[in-house]
């Protein structure tokens, strides 16, 4: 988050980007996205340590048909019924797999399923806030993290987090403090993209984007991972669910629902938004 305040505050005043000084009107243009984002990351962690990779990521396509709904009811979308029979084709793809998931853990599925609530929610209304004429794609970055970084710091004081960093052995070691630094850079370019995606397609392109992308993490964690435990159903239901995925995709590139491009106004400069007017 720091980062990510550093690096776009520094670009405005350089007048690389814009977005809206603060104002009474930003934390209501703003809402309710902060708590999504601080509810995604915590219920993602939390998730993460308590599932095998493989059936984490499968579970996490549970995202998209809840992004699908959302689109619907708050951004009044409509998608073809191919669109929607290949959403269905992944669900039904980790239904199969997590049904036959030999290493069950209530409190994980149940943070897994809270996660792909807040981040389908999260998708949808940074889509909705990313309107040049209120907060812009860099705005909603920006005040996002300005608005989250005590609070997430408040937390992190009273769950012990940050007594265990501060006494971490290896804040004196170079390597370490630069590939630290490292992921914070990316870290943002990572919410950057993600936000760029929505952007120029949809919150629900975006997903599964990110689920099509998970293709290779789920394999690799069949191939080199311990945790993960094999049977017949749960590997049908992976393949599945990634076939899904990828046809989504071709649907997506080949159909109406491919977007127009659209003009990034916010990084026009001021005189040709003037000249472009006049004319």
């Amino acid at each position: 988050m720091a980062t990510t305040i550093v690096i776009l505050y520094v670009s405005k005043l350089n007048k690389i980007i814009q977005f809206p000084d603060f104002n009474k009107t930003i934390p209501v243009k703003l809402f309710p996205l902060p708590l999504l984002y601080v509810g995604n990351h915590i219920s993602g962690l939390s998730s993460t340590s308590k599932l095998s990779l493989p059936m984490f990521t499968v579970l996490r396509k549970f995202t998209i048909p809840l992004t699908l709904f959302l689109e619907v009811i708050i951004l009044r979308k409509h998608y073809s019924l191919n669109i929607i029979v290949s959403v269905f084709a992944i669900i039904l793809g980790a239904f199969i797999a997590a049904g036959s998931d030999l290493s069950f853990n209530l409190e994980g599925y149940i943070f897994v399923f809270l996660n792909d609530i807040f981040t389908a929610a999260n998708g949808v209304y940074t889509k909705q806030k990313m309107d040049p004429k209120e907060l812009g794609k860099y705005g909603v970055l920006f005040y996002n993290a300005c608005f989250m970084i005590i609070p997430t710091f408040v937390i992190s004081i009273s769950t012990g987090d940050l007594q265990q960093a501060t006494e971490f052995s290896h804040w004196r070691n170079i390597l370490f403090i630069t590939q630290f630094l490292l992921s914070c850079l990316l870290g943002f370019l990572l919410m950057y993209s993600t936000v760029l995606c929505s952007y120029y397609n949809s919150a629900l392109t975006t997903t599964v984007v990110g689920a099509v992308k998970n293709i290779s993490i789920a394999y690799i964690g069949i191939l080199f991972g311990r945790d993960y435990i094999f049977s017949v159903l749960n590997f049908i239901g992976l393949n599945i669910c990634m076939g899904g995925g990828v046809m989504y995709t071709f649907l997506t590139i080949q159909g109406p629902e491919h977007p127009k491009q659209q003009v990034d106004e916010e990084n026009i400069p001021t005189d040709t938004k003037l000249e472009s007017a006049i004319a």
